[in-house]
């Protein structure tokens, strides 16, 4: 017996849009936690608290499951906190430089004068993962458990995002490009046929290259118990011209997409149910620790 059998038929559990606090155990209930909507008190209560009837007393079951626990311990991270890190790093650096160079003239300086474009670039990235985050909390479904900001062992670089979907694992790269994204076929009959991804008339098929980098590594950990899992790569541009009608396409296994789009991507149907997406999430979550 689980504790949806002891729950009334107008509550709801699902996985909380906003953190709260259990109405029963006064337990903190944090976002995208599995809980219990209670529509009559509209209250948030514990899956582990349930109720037999509305007058009964209340039990509190404090006992998890040991696969709930761990569902639950996983962090998720914040997106953009490494390049954010990263960012106020460089420019705290710049700022000491400075004012050591020119102790009287240092504060006029930096007033007048901007962060270099290699140190902006982290806040604009950082900017747009949280972005994307932002539209994959409003837009993704229940089914769907990303995760933010991980960091590739061994390496400096991280993953903006992953997400653990019924359909399979999404490897999402946030990115803040000017100009419409369009695929650029050439060749065919007498000449090898090539794709060429353009953003704002720019030759950006290099991004192709990183994306094949780190669908590789989380295809990679997944094996061997998981080769099966279907792993694909998105490009998610949140800055970018997007037709009012149409626009998304693939290349070369890569979903090229605005935000929106990526959550409606995530929302699709697979074959992989609720359990087997909760420990893909957290095997994923082991793989690639918070950045």
């Amino acid at each position: 017996m689980t504790s949806a059998d002891f729950a009334p038929a107008a509550d709801k559990t699902m996985r909380l849009r906003y953190a709260g606090t259990c109405r029963l155990c006064g337990a903190e209930l944090r976002a995208r936690e599995l809980g219990v909507y209670e529509r009559a008190t509209k209250a948030v209560r514990c899956v582990l608290c349930p109720v037999s009837d509305a007058h009964s007393p209340i039990v509190a079951i404090r006992e998890a499951p040991q696969q709930e626990t761990a569902a639950t311990a996983i962090d998720s991270g914040i997106a953009g906190a490494s390049a954010k890190r990263e960012h106020e790093r460089r420019s705290s650096k710049r700022e000491d430089r400075i004012r050591t160079a020119h102790p009287k003239l240092g504060g006029l300086i930096l007033a007048l004068s901007a962060d270099p474009q290699s140190t902006r670039a982290w806040s604009t990235g950082a900017v747009g993962e949280q972005m994307v985050a932002r539209s994959l909390e409003k837009w993704a479904n229940e089914h769907v458990r990303v995760l933010h900001d991980r960091r590739i062992p061994g390496t400096r670089a991280n993953i903006d995002h992953i997400a653990v979907t019924p359909s399979g694992v999404y490897v999402i790269d946030a990115k803040r490009y000017k100009g419409r994204p369009d695929l650029r076929i050439q060749g065919g009959i007498l000449r090898p046929r090539t794709a060429t991804l353009i953003v704002g008339g720019r030759d950006c098929t290099k991004l192709l290259v990183g994306m094949h980098q780190q669908v590789d590594l989380v295809r990679g950990a997944l094996e061997p118990s998981h080769s099966d899992i279907r792993v694909r790569g998105m490009l998610c541009f949140v800055d970018a011209d997007w037709p009012l009608i149409g626009g998304a396409f693939s290349v070369d296994q890569v979903d090229v997409v605005w935000p929106k789009k990526a959550a409606q991507i995530l929302n699709g149907v697979g074959p992989l149910n609720g359990e087997q997406v909760a420990a893909l999430h957290q095997r994923l979550a082991t793989a690639f620790p918070v950045a």
